[in-house]
């Protein structure tokens, strides 16, 4: 632990002694943990999320439909896919370096700034009526990049703004709104596109854009600590954040716990054959749409619901638990020939990744020094991009060799195996506690 970073975070804590956990009495002991959004800077940096999470999925879904409305093809929907993760794998890792080197509120009000234009250009390029494939591929490269510049730094300023005691409830909050995002901002644009069109979608997310950099400009000043103010974002600085992962067992353990989890137990790419002939008889759309919404909607309601978990000082053990629910939950539904049994075992999934991500993340802000955070961020962006495409690889090929259930059931009870192997072989996660 670095008790150096007590003094840094002096200066935003709230003055009414909220830092303290007051005891909580009743349903309240259930409910989200909200004592982070005391915190004037923090609830700005919140708020940006609040707008950007659905704005966001606004373009993720719009530039999709674009390019099969212009292709008629899904094989070009999935290279543009591999067009964006990239620049995002490159940019994270160097943005990461970045954001130890400069200051961080600066560096958002950048890559936001980037983010926004570049949505301004997609809803140029729609609204001119430019069916150009190409355009709109060099246009998600960018955006990604400058996502992968942005991620590390939003996600590190975070230990700047509030206590080490209030971490896992300021990413609970985080992932909560997040993972909202990813409900309602496909459904809300499956019904805006019939009424106001495709190129809306583009400036609904760039005006909403814009909302996060002025939250960004009211921002404290987040200069980096006194070593990282000479350093250079180079390939060296980032070669030292790997070297800093392989010294520090607990980061390396988190990160390796992240990968169990989504490589081995993350069955989305099985979703569309499992609805036509696993749950066709409850109609293919529905049971499309219900398997893709299941895991967000679980993860929303364990942000929820965080109160039970985010108070919590084991960290290690709490990452243990939840990956090993998560294995459990997805072995469930890869077992479950009723569609609604395996909706709820996806949506347990779901509460055992909110747990998974919020203990992850308050592992690398509080046992990180503040010059390697942006770095371990990161990482840590490349790790949640690459995993579910590793992911996708996997199940796909399994899936075609062994059937979709067998491949999904014996993938959930492969990320508890490994797991629990990893936990007894390497004690470092499961000691781990602030």
């Amino acid at each position: 632990m670095d008790t150096s970073e007590s003094s840094t975070r002096s200066g935003t804590e709230p003055s009414d002694g909220t830092t303290a956990s007051p005891s909580r009495r009743g349903w309240r002991r259930w409910a989200m943990d909200t004592r982070p959004l005391r915190i004037p800077a923090y609830r700005r940096l919140w708020s940006s999320t609040v707008v950007t999470s659905v704005g966001s999925q606004l373009t993720a879904v719009a530039v999709p439909k674009q390019i099969f409305d212009i292709t008629g093809s899904s094989a070009w929907v999935g290279a543009a896919s591999l067009a964006g993760l990239l620049p995002l794998v490159v940019f994270a890792l160097w943005g990461g370096a970045v954001a130890d080197s400069m200051d961080r509120r600066k560096l958002l009000l950048i890559t936001n700034t980037g983010i926004g234009v570049t949505s301004l250009l997609f809803w140029l390029q729609a609204a001119t009526g430019t069916e150009s494939v190409a355009a709109l591929m060099v246009l998600l490269a960018v955006q990604q990049a400058f996502w992968g510049l942005n991620a590390p730094a939003r996600t590190a300023s975070i230990a700047r703004l509030v206590p080490e005691a209030q971490l896992p409830a300021a990413n609970a909050l985080g992932s909560t709104v997040m993972q909202t995002g990813q409900v309602v901002g496909p459904l809300l644009a499956g019904v805006l596109i019939p009424v106001i069109g495709l190129p809306e979608l583009y400036l609904i997310d760039a005006l909403a854009l814009c909302v996060t950099v002025w939250a960004v400009y009211r921002l404290p000043a987040l200069p980096p600590s006194a070593g990282g103010a000479a350093r250079r974002a180079g390939v060296r600085e980032v070669a030292e954040g790997f070297r800093y992962i392989s010294v520090h067992k607990v980061l390396l353990l988190s990160f390796l716990a992240d990968i169990i989890a989504m490589v081995f137990g993350m069955p989305r790419a099985l979703f569309p054959q499992l609805a036509a002939q696993t749950y066709g008889s409850y109609g293919e759309g529905l049971a499309l749409g219900l398997l893709f919404a299941a895991i967000p909607i679980g993860a929303v309601l364990g942000g929820l619901f965080s109160g039970t978990f985010s108070r919590a000082r084991r960290h290690g053990p709490m990452v243990i638990g939840a990956v090993v629910g998560w294995g459990a939950a997805i072995a469930g539904f890869g077992l479950s020939a009723n569609l609604w049994v395996g909706a709820a075992f996806l949506a347990a999934a779901g509460v055992a990744d909110m747990v998974s991500m919020v203990f992850r993340g308050a592992i690398l802000l509080s046992a990180a020094t503040d010059e390697m955070r942006g770095r371990m961020q990161g990482v840590f962006t490349v790790v949640v991009a690459g995993g579910p495409r590793l992911a996708d690889v996997l199940h796909g090929t399994a899936g075609s060799v062994f059937g979709p259930r067998a491949a999904v059931a014996g993938g959930g009870l492969l990320v508890v195996v490994a797991m629990l192997a990893l936990a007894a072989a390497v004690p470092a996660l499961r000691r781990y506690r602030v």
